[in-house]
């Protein structure tokens, strides 16, 4: 984990998302999965976000422009200075044997970085609609459905799941895939635990989503 301050680079639109691109500089990118907390300009909080990509000298950032804070950072332009503290809580494991990925809406952001890392195994990636299908683009060998098909009718079996989206849709990938891999989505005040700002209960006991997730087990979600 460090914290530092970074130049942006760019910003692209895709479908309603923006790719905001930024100086890597001396900060590691991590394990995919994993999330680096930005400061958006003008708001107290900073925002948790799941690195998308991580190209020679860049970081990037798959950004929904859904309150302020997103918005603040979506308008941010080439040149702008933005901090960074990161990357933060438990990525994705990569010793699987037969990787399928699998994303809903804004899930996909820390699949290209997944997808890329893992040699760009099969994905199954759901939308709400075409627009938001835009994104897929992003990652290779993808089927795409959109509602009112879901990612879960499209689920092949005997692969190794690694998944992010909401949570209903995590917890049918869980009863249908057991032992996958599931990046949960929450809002974050501070990324490192001290706040319980993403506190879950699963089974019975308290888990920090920054601390002992993201990425979780699908038998604790099922359960």
């Amino acid at each position: 984990m460090r914290r530092g301050q970074a130049r942006v680079t760019g910003s692209e639109t895709v479908g309603p998302y923006t790719l905001l691109r930024v100086e890597r500089g001396g900060l590691d990118p991590g394990i995919p999965g994993q999330f680096f907390m930005l400061e958006a300009p003008g708001r107290p909080l900073p925002r948790p976000m799941s690195l998308c990509l991580a190209p020679p000298g860049e970081l990037a950032f798959l950004i929904d422009a859904i309150g302020p804070g997103t918005r603040a950072l979506c308008a941010l332009q080439p040149g702008d200075e933005i901090g960074l503290l990161g990357p933060l809580g438990n990525g994705y494991r990569l010793d699987v044997e037969r990787p399928l990925l699998v994303s809903g809406g804004i899930g996909i952001a820390p699949l290209p970085y997944l997808s890329e890392a893992l040699g760009n195994p099969p994905a199954v990636l759901g939308f709400r609609s075409e627009w938001h299908a835009e994104a897929a683009t992003l990652v290779s060998n993808a089927k795409v459905v959109v509602e009112p098909t879901y990612v879960t009718d499209e689920l092949p079996a005997d692969y190794d799941v690694l998944a992010c989206g909401p949570e209903p849709m995590l917890a049918a990938v869980a009863r249908l895939a057991p032992g996958a891999q599931l990046a949960w989505e929450a809002p974050m005040a501070c990324g490192y635990g001290a706040c319980y700002g993403c506190a879950v209960e699963i089974d019975g006991e308290i888990k920090r989503l920054c601390v002992e997730g993201p990425v979780l087990a699908s038998e604790a979600v099922a359960a």
